[in-house]
């Protein structure tokens, strides 16, 4: 019997954090999608054998998602973010809204979608307009489910505190320094997703990709 490779979208891929284990899960072919061109370039020399295009993340969602068994999307974090909120106070500080794509994405993963799907943010400085499963410092929303404990590595909340470069290349086996874009470097490397945990998640999505679909209001 031949077995065809789960295909993935990945979308606001970054530098792949998330997908750097999945190899290990299963067949998989990959398309990536970025909107930052130099990201875009160096997420292709760590995985070429992906399909990589700089475009909108959100419009490629609209209007491909039919082509996947699975996608995983980490839409942008600072306007939910709970560190960007607490400088309020601050004269500088610059009020934004929260960007509800977020929350567009999840309503229409779980409602038009019909292989598994996840949707990973910050834990945000409101109550979550949609419930998530809160794992480590993320909230994950998905329509599978996956454990508690999802091999978030111990050091990783220190790291993430101390921003420090060097320390945070250590921990994602990646080089930030090969960035040369317009983004701050600590900003990227902080907001990478933990390999070890992405491999857990997309473990279970791989495991049951193939089953009946659970909603995502059926999983609280």
């Amino acid at each position: 019997m031949n077995f065809k490779p789960m295909r993935v979208l990945n979308l606001y891929a970054c530098l792949g954090g998330n997908r750097y284990k999945w190899d290990e899960v299963t067949d998989i072919s990959v398309t990536a999608i970025e909107l930052d061109d130099e990201l875009a370039a160096l997420y292709k020399e760590r995985f070429p054998n992906d399909t990589v295009i700089v475009c909108d993340a959100h419009q490629y969602l609209l209007d491909h998602y039919k082509e996947f068994d699975f996608i995983w999307s980490s839409p942008p974090c600072p306007s939910h973010s709970r560190i960007r909120f607490s400088q309020k106070s601050r004269d500088t500080f610059i009020p934004v809204y929260p960007d509800l794509k977020l929350y567009e994405e999840v309503l229409f993963l779980d409602n038009y979608f019909e292989g598994k799907y996840v949707v990973e943010n910050v834990i945000p400085y409101y109550d979550p307009l949609i419930p998530a499963k809160k794992r480590g410092r993320h909230l994950y929303w998905s329509n599978f489910n996956f454990p508690q404990d999802v091999g978030e590595r111990k050091m990783f909340d220190n790291i993430i505190e101390i921003g420090d470069i060097k320390q945070l290349s250590e921990f994602h086996d990646y080089d930030f320094n090969k960035y040369k874009g317009s983004q701050r470097l600590n900003k990227i490397a902080r907001n990478l997703v933990d390999y070890e945990v992405g491999k857990t998640i997309f473990s279970y999505a791989a495991n049951v990709v193939q089953k009946p679909k659970t909603y995502q209001g059926d999983l609280f």
